[in-house]
């Protein structure tokens, strides 16, 4: 069967989808972005997606008028590809559209829209034996908090986790910690939770989000900080958290083990009370 994939109002098989090099998302990475799983065929914080999405949309100055039919445009892919009975993400491209190539923001343009589904699988080894992590200089924009489909940095200090044998790479900025390629970095030091705080230099993580109130419905104390790479290497317990991370423990920073080198007990509580809300 053939994959079926959304373009600007219509369904149809993947290579049949044309878009044009004089879009701005080809040019300009003029457009934005949004992931969202499924479990089962049911959506996991569908609306603090869309949120993001329009937050997103509005900060570019992208008008796009339709999300309100996302949601069944995203069952539709889901339906067409079979994939309402497994674990899938739906990848969602928003870009300004097509116009010649100009600096400015073109007015009276329409957007190009294009999404399709894809399997999705908890990384279950990860979740369970944690990964290794590198660390590099943050070298991205000063707009983080947009997610823009500009991901060139973020592929280049992936690829170098990669190169390394390690499962993803936490940035620091002016000697802080930020967040990580794809997804948002927490700790735990003395039985506290710690992250930094939102800001335009980190993405508003939705799995981030869920974290904060899993801690605050279970009085787990929450202190959302800056804090160095040396805190990083010093913290009891470490994890990332994303759509596709979910809530992966941490074992090891560069050469340092972090803990005693396992995912720690407020980790696994925090898996624990994350996979009920998805089972």
């Amino acid at each position: 069967m053939s994959e079926i994939v959304y373009l600007n109002g219509e369904f149809l098989e993947k290579e049949q989808a044309k878009i044009s090099p004089n879009d701005r998302g080809f040019i300009f990475a003029d457009g934005v972005y949004e992931v969202a799983k499924y479990y089962n065929g049911k959506a996991f914080r569908y609306k603090d997606h869309l949120d993001r999405l329009e937050r997103s949309l509005a900060e570019l100055n992208i008008h796009y008028s339709e999300t309100d039919k996302l949601d069944r445009v995203f069952t539709e892919l889901l339906v067409r590809n079979n994939m309402l009975n497994k674990h899938a993400g739906i990848y969602l491209q928003i870009t300004r559209g097509v116009e010649k190539r100009v600096h400015h923001f073109p007015v009276d343009i329409i957007p190009t829209v294009y999404a399709f589904a894809f399997d999705l699988p908890s990384a279950t080894d990860k979740l369970e034996g944690g990964i290794k992590v590198i660390t590099a200089e943050d070298i991205r924009w000063q707009r983080c908090d947009i997610k823009s489909v500009s991901l060139l940095p973020n592929t280049m200090l992936y690829n170098k986790a990669v190169e390394s044998g390690a499962g993803e790479c936490i940035l620091i900025r002016d000697g802080k910690v930020t967040e990580a390629t794809h997804s948002s970095v927490l700790a735990v030091k003395n039985n506290k939770l710690i992250t930094r705080p939102l800001s335009n230099l980190i993405l508003p993580g939705i799995t981030r989000k869920v974290v904060l109130e899993i801690c605050s419905a279970n009085n787990i104390p929450v202190e959302e900080r800056l804090f160095t790479k040396e805190e990083l290497y010093n913290m009891d317990e470490l994890f990332i958290s994303g759509t596709g991370s979910e809530i992966t423990p941490v074992i090891q920073v560069d050469n340092v083990k972090i803990g005693d080198g396992e995912a720690g007990k407020i980790t696994r509580f925090l898996q624990q009370k994350f996979f009920e809300m998805v089972s």
